[in-house]
């Protein structure tokens, strides 16, 4: 059976996190077709996710329109919409963000140009899993996170330190795991595997054990907004999630816990690309190359927004709190190999909805 992980991933340094939300698409401006916008400056346009829009529009948009003379126009959306529309040709986007699991899939259908590493050096100051996590003529992940297990100490008896945990009584009718088709979905599969003690990924494995979950679970979330709002009411005790949203859970039950399972919690990263086509492919490399920096991954640290994967930056005491951060940390995380994934996805998806999620 192919192994469809990497196993755990060994660096030098410390990373980060961020993850993504939707949001409606917005812009930072009125911009015209072709490359320009008003008043005869160039147009970079951007598609990501649309969460913290003001620190991004005066932190990390600002500075670099005032150094290039650009307009930055933002296309915000979730994953899926946001590269639909780059399917579809119905947008001008010339970088994309994207977690690793949607930008595979982009890879995979041609939609994104190969880089030039040697006009975006801040490559050599990120962490090794960040550099070339799909590739390497492909865009970096500027920033990596965890999936892990948060649960409420006081519905659940002794300590979780296991994924195996989830499988046991400790989480009897109280459980939920992201649903298939959720970003971390097939992160899912692979743990009951691991839960069904396999090594290397075995599939009908997998698929029964989570079979096995599945009387207790109350809901399998789609997104994370779920999870907090069954969490806050106590509707379950808990579950894996990742690590930048505990403080949501933290805010709702202070005694709340998030762990890193003893077989390694997962590597959660988004990436960079540049859209094929795009008539700004070295502006585009340069905004990387901004995007990597150790100003903007340091202030986006500061304010909680992102997590640095730029080794030049160094935290302490608070600023370290709710970030996935440290070299101890990262040394541990299993990083699933998303080419695997996303051929496998159709049937994994099919499976779920007849032997899971019943």
């Amino acid at each position: 059976m192919k192994k469809w992980f990497g196993g755990l991933i060994t660096v030098t340094l410390a990373s980060a996190l961020l993850a993504g939300c939707g949001s409606s698409a917005s812009t930072s401006g009125n911009a015209e077709e072709g490359g320009s916008a008003q008043g005869g400056k160039q147009k970079l346009v951007i598609s990501t996710w649309g969460f913290s829009e003001d620190f991004f529009k005066s932190e990390v948009y600002a500075p670099f329109e005032k150094e290039h003379n650009v307009e930055i126009v933002v296309d915000s959306g979730n994953n899926a919409e946001r590269l639909n529309k780059i399917r579809q040709g119905s947008s001008d986007v010339d970088v994309v963000f994207l977690s690793d699991y949607y930008a595979q899939q982009g890879i995979q259908e041609g939609l994104f140009d190969k880089i030039d590493r040697s006009k975006i050096p801040n490559i050599d100051k990120i962490y090794d899993i960040a550099k070339a996590p799909l590739g390497e003529e492909y865009g970096p992940a500027y920033t990596v996170g965890r999936l892990g297990i948060a649960y409420n100490p006081s519905m659940v008896s002794g300590d979780v330190t296991s994924w195996a945990d989830l499988w046991g009584p400790k989480f009897a009718n109280n459980l939920t795991l992201p649903n298939i088709t959720s970003t971390t979905g097939p992160m899912a599969v692979d743990m009951a595997s691991k839960v069904a003690g396999n090594k290397e990924f075995n599939e009908d494995a997998a698929f029964a054990k989570l079979a096995e979950a599945s009387p207790n679970i109350v809901k399998f979330y789609g997104q994370t907004s779920e999870f907090v709002n069954m969490f806050s009411q106590e509707e379950i005790a808990g579950g894996p999630i990742m690590e930048m949203y505990f403080k949501d859970l933290k805010a709702a039950v202070p005694d709340a816990k998030f762990v890193a399972p003893s077989e390694g919690a997962y590597a959660v990263m988004n990436t960079v690309n540049i859209v094929k086509g795009s008539d700004q492919k070295e502006l585009s490399e340069e905004f990387i190359n901004w995007i990597l920096s150790k100003e903007v991954q340091e202030a986006s640290a500061k304010a909680k927004v992102d997590s640095p994967v730029n080794t030049e930056v160094v935290l302490s005491g608070a600023d370290t709190e709710g970030i996935t951060y440290g070299a101890d940390v990262v040394e541990k995380l299993v990083k699933l190999d998303m080419s695997f994934v996303n051929e496998n996805i159709k049937a994994w998806t099919d499976r779920w909805n007849r032997e899971v999620a019943q």
